[in-house]
């Protein structure tokens, strides 16, 4: 919708509002599209696509309303210039109200994850963790591959958290040593 009113008092033209005045767009979009873009390119700082894509969107709404146009009136542009503003300003306001857009292409350098290497890698843990003993065992189950907190963990197992903490200790330190005997080094 749109809350722009244009000049002449929002006066109807003698167009009707089913059959616009191509004639009178084609002219709009001569006389008003290049300084209309000089304009945007300074309230968009010079980013030619997104001035581009402004001023289409303004002459877009003047085709809209080409029925509630004056053509008697001196000259439409300060009414472009105005709904070029309000819609410079609109994109800024979105632009906040979202996260920042991240550029993918650093990300498409980065190597894809090698589903053998990944299950090979899974199958030596998993090794390993049978060399631990079993109460060794369960906390680090617990903690890592279950995502519990120590003290989620202590009560997952009815002990106390201080035990946990104890335990996944010298878990780690027996994991570490049984994945260097595999060859695997952190």
């Amino acid at each position: 919708m749109v809350t722009e009113e244009p000049p002449g008092g929002g006066r109807p033209a003698a167009r009707s509002a089913s059959a616009p005045d191509e004639e009178l767009m084609r002219a709009l979009y001569r006389e008003h599209a290049g300084p209309l873009l000089g304009f945007v390119l300074h309230l968009v700082a010079g980013d030619r696509q997104r001035a581009e894509d402004v001023v289409q969107e303004t002459l877009l709404r003047a085709w809209r309303n080409l029925h509630r146009l004056d053509p008697a009136t001196a000259s439409l542009r300060p009414w472009l210039a105005t709904v070029a503003r309000r819609i410079v300003i609109d994109g800024h306001r979105a632009a906040l109200a979202r996260p920042r857009e991240v550029d993918a292409a650093p990300l498409e350098l980065l190597p894809a994850a090698d589903e053998l290497d990944r299950a090979l890698r899974m199958m030596t843990v998993a090794d390993a963790l049978g060399d631990l003993s079993p109460a060794h065992r369960e906390v680090v189950v617990e903690t890592y591959f279950k995502g519990l907190t120590a003290t989620e963990a202590a009560a997952e197992l009815g002990i106390p958290a201080g035990t946990v903490r104890s335990r996944l200790y010298y878990a780690l330190r027996a994991l570490r040593l049984a994945l260097e005997e595999r060859g695997v080094t952190p």
